[in-house]
C-alpha cells in the first residue's frame, strides 16, 4: 500500500508538472503564430485551434519536457493502478491539480481566486481520507468482452470528443479537459485489467484489446488536453480532466473488479470520493475567468481565449 502511494504521488507530481510546462509551450506557440500571421492564425472559424496550432505548440521545448515528464508520469501510474484500488490511485494522481495550480502562478503568472484555494485544500482533505479509508486493491482479471467495450466506449470518446470541441471552439475548454480526463481514466481501467503482464507473455499483451484502449485513451487524452490548454484555463482544464478520469475507473474499480475500503470505512471512501469530485468541480467553476498577471502589461496578441 506504501509504496503503491507513493508511487502514485510522483505520478501526479510529474503530470502536475508536465501540465505546466504544457500550457506554457502552448501559449507561448499561440501569441508568436498570432503576432506573424494576425489574431485569427491557426483558429477554426468557430474559434478553436486547428491541427496545424495544435501540432506547432507540441514541438516547443516547454511542450516536449512536459510530454517526457507525462510519459514517466504514466509509466509510474500504471504501477500505482496495479497496486491500489483505482478510486484511490486515479484520485491521488488527480492531485496534480494542486501541483499545477501552485506552478501556475510562477510560470503562468496567473492569480488564484480564494474559493480556488479553498477548492484545493478540501481535495488535499478528501485524498487524506481515502488514503485512510481505501483497503487491498480487487482483482486484474475481466471478461474479454469487458476489454472490447473497452477500446469501442474509449475510441468513440476520443473521436466525438474531438468533433465536439472543434464545433464548440474557444468555448470548449472543459469539456476538451472532461473528455481528456476520460480518456486518461479508461488508460487507467486498461492498465489494471492487461493481460499478459503477470507472468509476461507477449502474444497474450499484444492481442488484448486494452493494450490498444490504453494507447488510444492516452494519444487522445494528451491531444485534448492540449487543446484545452491552448483555449481555456489551465487549472479549469486540469480540474475537469480530473473528474474525468477519477470518477468512472473508481466507479469500474469498484463494480467489477472488486476494489473496496477497509472494513467498517466504506462510508468515509465514498465521502471522500466524492468530496474530491467537488471540489476538483469547484476549481473548474471558479478557474475559467483565471487571468494571468502578464495581461496588465502591454503585450503581443494572443490566440488563446480563455473562457
Amino acid at each position: 500500500m506504501i509504496l503503491g502511494l507513493v508511487t502514485a504521488v510522483a505520478a501526479s507530481a510529474c503530470y502536475g508538472t508536465g501540465s505546466v510546462l504544457q500550457a506554457v509551450g502552448s501559449r507561448r506557440s499561440a501569441r508568436e503564430e498570432a503576432a506573424a500571421k494576425g489574431r485569427s492564425a491557426g483558429v477554426t472559424e468557430h474559434g478553436g485551434p486547428n491541427l496545424s496550432s495544435t501540432a506547432k505548440a507540441a514541438v516547443t521545448w516547454e511542450f516536449i519536457l512536459g510530454t517526457v515528464l507525462d510519459l514517466i508520469g504514466f509509466g509510474l501510474g500504471a504501477l500505482a493502478a496495479r497496486m491500489l484500488p483505482l478510486f484511490l490511485s486515479q484520485t491521488v494522481i488527480s492531485a496534480n491539480l494542486v501541483i499545477t495550480a501552485v506552478l501556475s502562478i510562477k510560470l503562468l503568472g496567473i492569480r488564484l481566486k480564494r474559493p480556488e484555494w479553498a477548492s484545493i485544500a478540501v481535495l488535499c482533505a478528501a485524498l487524506i481520507l481515502l488514503a485512510v479509508a481505501a483497503g487491498p486493491e480487487g482483482g486484474h482479471h475481466a471478461e474479454m468482452a469487458v476489454h472490447w467495450w473497452l477500446l469501442g466506449v474509449t475510441v468513440a470518446v476520443i473521436v466525438i470528443g474531438a468533433l465536439v470541441v472543434r464545433l464548440m471552439g474557444a468555448g470548449g475548454a472543459i469539456v476538451a479537459g472532461l473528455l481528456s480526463g476520460l480518456g486518461f481514466g479508461a488508460l487507467g481501467v486498461g492498465v489494471r485489467i492487461l493481460n499478459g503482464v503477470e507472468p509476461f507473455d507477449l502474444v497474450k499483451l499484444l492481442t488484448d484489446p486494452a493494450l490498444y484502449a490504453i494507447l488510444v485513451g492516452g494519444i487522445g487524452g494528451m491531444y485534448l488536453h492540449t487543446v484545452a490548454l491552448q483555449i481555456g484555463s489551465v487549472n479549469g482544464a486540469t480540474a475537469a480532466l480530473v473528474v474525468g478520469e477519477t470518477v468512472i475507473p473508481g466507479a469500474v474499480g469498484v463494480l467489477w473488479l472488486g476494489d473496496s475500503a477497509r472494513a467498517g470505512l466504506g462510508w468515509l471512501a465514498a465521502f471522500g470520493f466524492v468530496l474530491a469530485v467537488v471540489s476538483a468541480v469547484g476549481v473548474a467553476h471558479y478557474g475559467q475567468g483565471e487571468q494571468d498577471l502578464t495581461e496588465d502589461q502591454p503585450a503581443e496578441p494572443e490566440l488563446t481565449q480563455r473562457s
